[in-house]
């Protein structure tokens, strides 16, 4: 018998066993929108998705991906598939529902003006305009009137001063250590006081 033949053999008698370990696992493949190809056993919940590079493959990261046939894979752990199904399409969120009724409200409310209501909004400022003035001038009248009656009433509570330049107060300057004796450093700065340059 030669060494293939046996070789063959062997294969056929522990081949059944092992190929069913050693049996490679078929990743399947899919590509996103952005045309990343990525792979996992099987696109299920719970399963390891990687993304296919030229060297390794790289865990998918946390978030949500759109695939080219639609549907939408969610990942909420680093590698792992949350999710997958159906692209669901998000309710605008309440604050842009609400947005869009102020828009619409205010858009309902703004008409366009006609002359006679321009004229008649401008008549009505010119009247308050008229108002505003005629109170400014009365209270600027009252006002300067009653400041001259208060510096009146302050100047004649104060009473007069008057100034006497003569008269001044006597300073009174404190020498201390007059009467001590002179010591050592005492004598030398008066002589190198008394050189005459």
């Amino acid at each position: 018998m030669k060494a293939t033949d046996m070789l063959n053999k062997v294969k056929e008698v522990i081949g059944i066993e092992l190929s069913e370990e050693t049996q490679e696992i078929k990743l399947a493949q899919a590509t996103l929108e952005n045309g990343t190809i990525i792979e996992a056993e099987e696109f299920a919940e719970g399963k390891e998705v990687f993304i296919v590079t030229e060297d390794e493959k790289v865990a998918l990261p946390v978030g949500d991906y759109k695939l080219e046939d639609g549907q939408e894979l969610i990942i909420e752990e680093e590698g792992i598939i949350k999710s997958i199904g159906e692209a669901t399409e998000e309710a605008p969120a309440e604050e842009e529902v609400e947005a869009e009724e102020v828009v619409e409200a205010a858009e309902e409310e703004m008409a366009y003006a006609t002359k006679e209501d321009l004229a008649e909004v401008k008549s009505m400022i010119d009247e308050i305009k008229a108002m505003i003035d005629k109170k400014d001038e009365l209270s600027v009248e009252k006002t300067v009137e009653e400041i001259v009656e208060e510096v009146k009433e302050e100047l004649s509570e104060v009473e007069k001063v008057n100034h006497n330049p003569e008269a001044s107060d006597s300073k009174t300057l404190n020498l201390y250590s007059q009467n001590r004796g002179t010591s050592t450093i005492d004598r030398v700065l008066q002589k190198i006081s008394n050189i005459k340059k």
